[in-house]
């Protein structure tokens, strides 16, 4: 670990100059900070020439890894040939409307159009304001309220946290009035006692249409969803969830708008997460792997529908009064042209693909542990639950930060993995190899023995 006791250390500046957000102070006043200098394939590598497989995909985003030369060479030339502008004024770079037709291209849109932001916080806040716009100028302007689900992670803006079912948002006074929270869909934490899958989804289409009757379907905006909740700990719907919920929205012609900023492109073995459901919505929300978090950028792409209403809406006062600086940024664009190349033409959603089975299988042979109530997952991410008691689901003490006990542990082994709540998760980049996915599974096995040593 870093000599913090050094007050030039790497440690004691990061300390001394960074306001920390997401993270656990306690761990970092006891072990100090990692500060990283660059990677290696799917690797990270502090200060201290330490290397650490990163399990997490930097913060799932890093899909073709931490060095990938196509994507350093895309920014490289643009940065030579057009170093940024904006989206304004009908103004915009080549780039932006290349990607703008290859998103649409492999959307499962027809046709549509695609907004820019920097983030999927920002993406899914704009999503929103484009929603309000167009009740507004269909006659609806009480159409404000937006639905999510508990667990639900949809970004840090205000409004997007307030469409985020997380209980730490309540320091912030969020959510705003107007956002509403149903059941999370994780029938092995959700269930009643007793209660199968098929009576959970129909508790939850139940309290879908009643939410909608008490609330007013004229006051509802539209309905978020991540196809996997990622940040909620990658909790995969109850079986034929998307299925039964969104008859009950489109009847009701309440917008369905799929938040695929973790699960687009290629992360749960297809090219976006509602194509694993087997459902088309309204809009897709876009980000993290859509430039392989090479450059930060996101998009909102309309289907026809909404991008048809919302042209209609816009020539009533001739203008979307919404927009960023950095909005379409050309470098931006040119690097996510690449990346969707590298994921769908490259090899990356074929190597995805092919990991899988051996992703799904690792997860199942440390779920055999006595103190692991679960796996789950789609595709290439997964979680583990810790649980005190197996048969009962008992947590362990929130005290005892179990899953921050493992992740510490991981680190000290050299690998990186997430804690959320009680769960480790795991989002590898789509560039490991088998023998990687061995190292990743064997170091975890390995700090889930230490730790469960300890608490147990």
């Amino acid at each position: 670990m870093p000599d913090t006791a050094l007050p030039d250390s790497w440690d004691a500046r990061a300390k001394a100059s960074s306001f920390f957000g997401f993270t656990d102070l306690p761990s970092i006043e006891a072990r100090g900070t990692v500060v990283l200098t660059h990677g290696e394939g799917p690797y990270v590598v502090d200060t201290e020439g330490r290397r650490y497989l990163d399990a997490n995909s930097g913060l799932w985003n890093m899909v073709a890894g931490f060095d990938h030369p196509e994507l350093t060479r895309a920014a490289q030339e643009q940065y030579a040939r057009f170093p940024g502008y904006h989206a304004f004024f009908g103004r915009m770079s080549d780039q932006a409307v290349m990607l703008s037709e290859r998103l649409v291209e492999v959307s499962p849109f027809e046709t549509g159009k695609v907004f820019y932001t920097n983030s999927g916080s920002e993406a899914n806040d704009t999503m929103v304001k484009m929603l309000w716009f167009l009740h507004a100028a269909e006659g609806r302007p009480q159409a404000r309220k937006i639905l999510t689900r508990g667990n639900a992670y949809h970004g840090v803006t205000v409004v997007s946290a307030s469409m985020t079912g997380k209980p730490y948002n309540a320091v912030f006074g969020l959510p705003l009035p107007g956002f509403i929270h149903l059941t999370c869909p994780h029938h092995w934490r959700e269930g009643r006692p007793e209660e199968s899958e098929a009576d959970f989804l129909a508790r939850l289409v139940a309290e879908l249409e009643e939410t909608i009757a008490r609330e007013g379907a004229e006051t509802i905006a539209g309905f978020f969803a991540e196809p996997v909740q990622g940040a909620g700990g990658v909790i995969p719907p109850v079986e034929g969830y998307f299925d039964a919920m969104l008859p009950v929205l489109r009847r009701h012609g309440i917008p369905v708008i799929a938040d695929e900023v973790i699960t687009g492109f290629g992360r749960t073995g297809e090219v976006w997460g509602c194509e694993s459901y087997g459902f088309v919505p309204d809009a897709i929300i876009s980000s993290k792997a859509l430039t392989a978090g090479y450059f930060p950028m996101g998009a909102v792409i309309l289907g026809p529908e909404l991008s048809d209403r919302l042209d209609r809406a816009v020539r009533v006062i001739e203008e979307f009064p919404h927009g960023f600086t950095a909005s379409g940024h050309p470098v931006g664009c040119a690097v996510a042209l690449a990346a969707i190349d590298l994921v769908l033409n490259g090899g990356l959603l074929d190597n995805v693909r092919r990991l899988i089975p051996r992703f799904e299988a690792g997860l199942a042979k440390l779920a055999a542990h006595e103190h692991i109530g679960e796996w789950r997952g789609r595709g290439l991410m997964g979680a583990l639950e810790a649980v005190r008691d197996k048969a009962t689901k008992e947590p362990f003490g929130s005290e005892l930060s179990v899953s921050e006990q493992i992740a510490n542990t991981c680190t000290d082994h050299g690998l990186i993995c997430r804690p959320l709540g009680q769960s480790v998760v795991l989002c590898p980049p789509f560039v490991m190899t088998d023998a990687q996915m061995d190292e990743m599974f064997d170091k975890l096995s390995t700090s889930l023995d230490a730790v469960f040593a300890e608490v147990a």
